[in-house]
């Protein structure tokens, strides 16, 4: 028996959704811009199952990319899965994304392939990336980490930090974006994450550390 009808959604980078049946691809949709999680997310699901004549009560399960990744773009695409995953009374499972991306090179790269380990690199912006090391047969051995990219292992690396970095990392032909095909119709038989997101590192917006001086309205009871 196959896996049925599995919804892919990740917004670790980009917004990332992926339609597969029984592990064949039915559908992908990107939108290349790192902003628009909240706005084009949902839109982009409606689309891709519409265009399937498909609706969410069709689906048996739904697999949503962890990161690492920025925390307001993983935010809005798990609380997304979740919502879908209660409407739909279906199964969520969540995945490291970079072992997404390593699944993808495998799959798309075998003639390529390392006959050690390799890394999977995403941007982590702050002159940083995110990254994690695979073996040759695209299972994760170390990470997810952040660091900057002259403390990343001297190793083959991929993904779309590798490009960021070409003089400080060890970049090879590999896929440069996730894809959300992989991602639903692997995605079930990758290591099962939880569905907490790998964040990494406190988000941006920190909470103050000090307390703030508030002023006290005094009353002169004596002014009518």
């Amino acid at each position: 028996m196959g896996d049925g009808l599995v919804l892919g959604i990740d917004t670790s980078t980009v917004v990332n959704v992926g339609l597969a049946r029984d592990g064949v691809v039915l559908a992908t949709a990107v939108i290349n811009d790192r902003m628009a999680h909240v706005e084009q997310l949902t839109p982009l699901v409606r689309q891709v199952l519409r265009e399937q004549a498909l609706t969410v009560a069709d689906l048996d399960h739904l697999v949503v990319g962890l990161g690492p990744g920025p925390f307001t773009g993983l935010r809005v695409g798990i609380a997304s899965a979740r919502v879908l995953a209660l409407v739909a009374s279906v199964p969520l499972r969540g995945v490291c994304s970079l072992d997404v991306l390593a699944a993808q090179y495998v799959h798309e790269h075998p003639h390529v392939a390392p006959d050690g380990d390799f890394l999977v690199a995403t941007d982590a912006r702050r002159k940083e990336v995110y990254w994690a090391r695979y073996a040759a047969d695209g299972g994760r051995v170390d990470g997810p980490r952040v660091s900057a990219p002259d403390e990343v292992p001297a190793l083959p690396t991929i993904g779309p930090g590798a490009s960021l970095y070409p003089d400080r990392l060890s970049a090879v032909l590999g896929p440069g974006q996730l894809d959300g095909g992989v991602l639903a119709s692997r995605g079930l038989h990758l290591i099962d994450a939880g569905t907490e997101p790998l964040y990494l590192r406190r988000p941006d917006a920190a909470l103050p550390t000090r307390r703030k001086s508030v002023l006290t309205w005094r009353v002169d009871r004596s002014v009518r």
